[in-house]
């Protein structure tokens, strides 16, 4: 973590993105507290990118399932330069329904960590259905998110403008569909 923030800081102004870790059978509490040690040793003060915590699927040991564990991430760091990157597959299949009550997450978001913190989306599709705390990425469209749900998260007033990323399983010529897909969803 520190040689990557390391050569991260020679390119200032852009995202650190990381799943937080697991807490392997020590609990939650346990867990949280060594990834703010760790976070916090390889923070400078001034730090010039955005270390961005991913929302996680809650398989396992594994920490960032829930908004509130990455908010006790974030205030046990107290580094200006921490927020969050939502997984859309990772959220649903960690049981955040973003298909039928996309804005209820989003405030609860908000309520939790704050929307100023929620800085990239990492867009997927789920193999899984909600709740099932697997992370199983699926092509665009083509898992249980679906293509009304993926479209409403592209064109949400408070998503729209932050920056996207595919993480599907896929080839490049099935990444130029799904961009040529999602565009043509995007409301501009």
């Amino acid at each position: 973590l520190c040689d990557d923030l390391r050569r991260m800081a020679a390119l200032p102004g852009n995202y650190y993105n990381f799943h937080p870790g697991s807490h392997v059978g020590q609990g939650v509490d346990t867990g949280i507290s060594q990834i703010c040690d760790a976070l916090k040793k390889a923070l400078a003060p001034g730090y010039p990118v955005t270390v961005l915590l991913e929302t996680m699927a809650g398989k396992g040991s594994e920490i960032g399932g829930r908004f509130e564990e990455l908010r006790a991430i974030i205030d046990g760091v107290g580094h200006p330069n921490i927020g969050v990157c939502l997984d859309t597959c990772h959220m649903y299949d960690a049981g955040y329904d973003i298909v039928n009550n996309l804005d209820a997450v989003i405030d609860e978001f908000d309520k939790i960590i704050g929307i100023d913190k929620l800085c990239a989306i990492h867009l997927n599709d789920s193999k899984n259905t909600l709740s099932s705390h697997k992370d199983r990425h699926e092509i665009i469209g083509e898992g249980n998110l679906g293509l009304e749900a993926l479209a409403r998260i592209i064109n949400h007033p408070q998503l729209k403008n932050l920056p996207f990323e595919l993480e599907t399983p896929n080839d490049l010529e099935g990444y130029a569909r799904e961009i040529a897909l999602l565009r043509g969803l995007y409301n501009e």
